[in-house]
């Protein structure tokens, strides 16, 4: 793949961890459980992108395929992600949930290799482990220092699975369907998901303040729409064993949006955690670019 050519996924790339980076930001402002705030982030993005998606429907003959059960599956890792993080947060501390949260990258790897059968060059290994390591330090040495598994932590390391499923399955639709085909569907499978979730954890889906329902709605569009879109765009031109490391970059963005908006301090390890995450990264895509044919268009 040229670098021309790989250059407006990877703009997509940045843009849709910035988007998503301001999702811890929506869940503290929303006066509502973590699950609750997942849901109307999905419910809302099917209603706002449905005016987009009518033109698929003729336009793209996978929409009235069985096909569609591919972004539907990834919908439905979304929901167990989001719903399962969320609740992991009641029994573990935010430190451990968010580090083995974002374990995903591990799981496409072994994903990628282990079931599509695809080769990961010496180069993705050395960056994928560069990265983790600057991934523990920006979460904090409690992780490292006092180590305690247990259900909540457990908990946390399976939304790490569920995450790289959403990215696998992603990788698969968006052979087959355009971003937005592509995110309405995964709408619509999450927030089906999510609803069920949160009857069975018997959260209240009404009753809230005016300005959590505009948390609601700010999430839907900020979150989801434009992040998870520029996502899906990212993922129909780069594979998911380079797209899922380069997320790593995604906590580190939210440390630096809760200086202004939270009033939170990153520590001097963060700030050490986020180069040598970025290092990671680096090696990651530069070794992808090298040894990888060019994806076709989706």
């Amino acid at each position: 793949m040229t670098k021309n050519k790989s250059l407006p996924a990877y703009i997509a790339l940045g843009v849709g961890i910035l988007s998503l980076s301001f999702s811890a930001m929506f869940v503290r402002w929303a006066n509502a459980p973590g699950p609750v705030t997942a849901f109307y982030r999905l419910f809302f993005s099917v209603f706002l992108l449905f005016p987009f998606f009518l033109p698929c429907i003729r336009t793209n003959r996978f929409v009235r395929s069985g096909s569609v059960v591919f972004p539907l599956l990834a919908g439905l890792f979304t929901a167990l992600d989001l719903g399962l993080w969320t609740t992991s947060l009641s029994y573990t501390t935010a430190s451990n949930a968010t580090l083995l949260g974002n374990t995903s990258p591990l799981w496409v790897a072994l994903g990628t290799w282990l079931i599509l059968k695809q080769k990961l060059s010496s180069g993705f290994w050395r960056g994928l482990v560069i990265a983790l390591f600057g991934a523990v330090l920006i979460m904090g040495t409690d992780f490292v220092m006092h180590p305690r598994f247990g259900i909540g932590d457990a908990m946390a390391l399976c939304t790490g699975i569920f995450y790289a499923g959403y990215f696998l399955f992603t990788e698969k639709s968006r052979t087959m369907f355009d971003p937005v085909s592509h995110i309405w569907f995964v709408g619509i499978g999450a927030s089906l998901s999510l609803f069920i979730v949160n009857i069975l954890l018997g959260y209240p889906l009404r009753g809230f303040d005016a300005n959590t329902w505009l948390v609601f709605l700010a999430t839907a569009v900020v979150s989801q729409l434009i992040g998870y879109m520029s996502l899906a765009y990212a993922l129909g031109h780069l594979p998911a064993s380079v797209v899922s490391p380069t997320m790593i970059l995604q906590p580190v963005v939210t440390t630096i949006l809760a200086i202004p908006l939270l009033g939170e301090i990153p520590s001097i390890w963060q700030g050490i955690g986020s180069a040598i995450a970025l290092v990671g990264i680096y090696i990651v895509n530069k070794a992808h670019i090298r040894s990888q044919p060019e994806l076709p268009n989706a």
